[in-house]
């Protein structure tokens, strides 16, 4: 069974795929030139101590997004 969520709740060492972006204007802008579009394949590789910020692996990069950033973007687990 196929659950969307936020990124931000994603456990470390889960995939996800990206099914839609709740951002506009720059933040989006920025979201998809890191790589976070429809169909990307993400994984939640580590959370900092603190929960803030988290590093997600996106088409073979390690990118770390803060936990407002990541909310906006919604995932199929």
């Amino acid at each position: 069974m196929k659950q969307i969520t936020a990124l931000n709740n994603l456990e470390e060492g889960q995939y996800a795929n990206v099914v839609s972006l709740s951002s506009c204007g720059t933040i989006r802008r920025r979201l998809q030139d890191l790589g976070l579009i429809v169909g990307t394949r993400v994984e939640c590789v580590q959370r900092s101590p603190l929960g803030d910020p988290t590093a997600y692996r996106i088409r073979g990069a390690v990118i770390a997004l803060r936990c407002e950033d990541a909310s906006k973007v919604f995932v199929e687990i």
